[in-house]
């Protein structure tokens, strides 16, 4: 992916690949890394790439992206119908589609924590079971014995289902999933990727936003992975897979509120939530694979409730290291982001979305206010909720994933990721990594100095990571030195004089005993290993039956059972009657993958809310 072209819609890039013949299908990723390396030239709304001394392909962007497939034109003799325009989108970033006439709402553009946002919670069982029910008791449905939500049923008359093109579209939505899972990161190339838009496209116009949206995330996880870029991570590429199958998997099947919270929503409706006197809490840059960029405000009321100012636009790592310095989008206030996260903002005709996201439209009037400090109130009242409370919103699927918590600083540990800080909170020892490991960003480096802070007493503010042990990004801290001053640490950089004197370092072992590993890692481990490698990694004969029995002993028996038909379904291969082998059923290894990533993830976030007291 090449961040110097516009975004570029999927339906475009899909119709590009589509047009291609079956021979220059086959070179298109050869093709898309060719240009990858070649110059970009901005000329207003118009980019250029050079193929050579004597093709140019021009992308056409009067709004910021590429939305039609005529806005992409190639000067070579094979076009229309060339590899060179198909290439060129293939290469750009995947632009947000515009949600239909008549939408008034605003975009949700809040930084979240991972493309999964459904199916938080799933059963957690010794028992054995099929692992077909546990994709569907893991994705949201089932009897409440079974885990799935208990949904009333609608007073008037039946439950509302799918319609049969919806029902049409997520079926051509898993498929290309599956075929993405069959090949993993590493043998899905441009072609796979296209026929994943053009799936989600298909999706969106039969009204399953959220279905389409997960497509694209799949796609742009599936980009970072071929091009090494150094913020993929393979757990953002299990999430969202997990996600777009899970959707999937249960739209036809659905009824009521299950199908309306599986549809999704293509925009936030904003409500008016009248006047608002907020306080400045904090800005954190935002900076995504897919091409977006900014900066986001969050702020308080008196009463706790968590609002967000955004800026968020198509744009790079400047963007979002500058955006912070510009004027907030509400009302006619001169505040900037970096101001408004220690002061105050008083609002008239406030519109919210229901994630706490301030509205920008022309009724909304807003002035500067006075601020409050971290141990001041109301603010103070943030950091008065027991953790362990904390910890069980940020895992829910409506509250914000942010912690406000007190910490203890203790040094630094190695991992395999990189350093990250060493706390004790409440007793309960912490982990802290950098939100963002952009070099234009100076997350890294402010959590490099505060690590020689031992000792220090802080009120922070972090964004949980999932995870068997307590662990968190690190977004906002107090100053180790100077009472009432805090820092956003995405935004504003600490020098070695900010920190206090020098403490004698603790033995490493002492500061950061390794957190035990909860046999579960088993079965992720084969998750992940599919996702990035494909069903043939899990075919090769191995250790499985050891590992099953392992988990049985350990009281997984259920995790034991799925990783069993995981492997088989991924060694299953059949012959016809002439010796000849068959295709692999893709449906059946999905099926298989999806019960298995649900039930580590709902491990994982059990395991999670224990090593948090919870």
């Amino acid at each position: 992916m090449s961040p110097g072209l516009p975004p570029v819609a999927p339906s475009v890039t899909a119709e590009l690949v589509a047009a291609l013949s079956p021979r220059l299908r086959k070179r298109l990723d050869a093709g898309v890394a060719k240009l990858a390396d070649r110059p970009v030239v901005h000329d207003g709304d118009t980019v250029r790439i050079a193929v050579d001394d004597s093709t140019h392909v021009e992308l056409q962007a009067p709004g910021g992206s590429v939305t039609s497939a005529d806005a992409v034109r190639c000067g070579c003799l094979l076009a229309p119908d060339c590899l060179h325009r198909a290439a060129a989108a293939s290469a750009a970033p995947i632009a947000e589609e515009e949600p239909a006439a008549g939408a008034t709402a605003e975009p949700d553009t809040a930084p979240r924590t991972g493309p999964d946002t459904a199916s938080r919670t799933a059963p957690l069982t010794a028992s054995r079971t099929n692992p077909d029910s546990a994709a569907d008791a893991a994705s949201g449905s089932g009897n409440p014995e079974a885990g799935g939500p208990d949904i009333p049923a609608e007073a008037n008359g039946p439950r509302e289902t799918a319609t049969p093109e919806q029902r049409s579209a997520a079926r051509a939505i898993h498929g290309a999933a599956s075929a993405v899972l069959e090949a993993g990161a590493d043998g899905s190339g441009a072609v796979l990727q296209a026929e994943l838009l053009r799936a989600g496209h298909t999706a969106r116009l039969a009204g399953l936003p959220r279905a389409a949206a997960s497509a694209v995330s799949v796609v742009t996880a599936l980009r970072a992975a071929r091009a090494a870029d150094p913020a993929y991570r393979l757990a953002d590429l299990v999430a969202a897979l997990r996600e777009v199958l899970s959707t999937a998997h249960r739209v036809p099947r659905a009824e009521g509120a299950e199908l309306a919270g599986l549809r999704g929503s293509v925009r936030q409706p904003y409500r008016p939530d009248g006047s608002l006197r907020l306080y400045g809490l904090f800005s954190e840059p935002v900076l995504t694979a897919s091409g977006y960029a900014g900066a986001v405000t969050w702020t308080a009321d008196a009463e706790g409730r968590l609002y967000q100012v955004a800026d968020v636009a198509p744009g790079g790592a400047g963007r979002a290291a500058g955006a912070a310095d510009r004027a907030v989008r509400v009302g006619d206030t001169a505040l900037t982001h970096r101001e408004l996260s220690r002061a105050g903002l008083a609002v008239s005709g406030a519109t919210v979305s229901p994630t706490g996201r301030l509205g920008a439209g022309a009724g909304v009037r807003a002035v500067r206010a006075s601020g409050a400090e971290w141990r001041a109130e109301p603010l103070d009242r943030l950091w008065a909720v027991p953790v362990a409370d904390q910890v069980a919103r940020a895992m829910s699927e409506d509250g914000p994933d942010l912690l406000f918590i007190e910490v203890t600083l203790a040094g630094a540990v190695r991992e395999a990721a990189g350093d990250c800080l060493l706390a004790d909170c409440g007793g309960v020892p912490l982990r802290l990594t950098a939100a963002h490991d952009h070099p234009a960003l100076p997350h890294r480096d402010n959590l490099r100095l505060l690590s020689a802070a031992r000792g220090s007493r802080l009120r922070i503010v972090a964004r949980l990571a999932p995870a068997s042990h307590a662990r968190a990004q690190l977004l906002a801290s107090e100053h180790p030195t100077l009472d009432g001053t805090r820092l956003d640490l995405g935004l504003d950089r600490l020098l070695r004089a900010d920190l206090p004197a020098e403490r004698p370092a603790a033995p490493a072992d002492a500061l950061a005993p390794a957190p035990a590993e909860a046999p579960v890692h088993l079965l992720r481990r084969r998750v992940h290993q599919a996702a990035s490698g494909s069903r043939r990694v899990l075919s090769f004969p191995g250790r499985t039956g050891a590992d099953a029995r392992r988990l049985s002993r350990d009281g997984l028996a259920t995790a034991g059972d799925i990783l069993e038909e995981l492997n088989a379904a991924a060694a299953e291969r059949d012959r016809d009657h002439f010796g000849r082998l068959r295709p692999a059923d893709p449906d059946r290894f999905a099926r298989a993958w999806l019960a298995a990533a649900h039930y580590t993830d709902a491990v994982d976030r059990a395991l999670c809310a224990a090593a948090w007291g919870g």
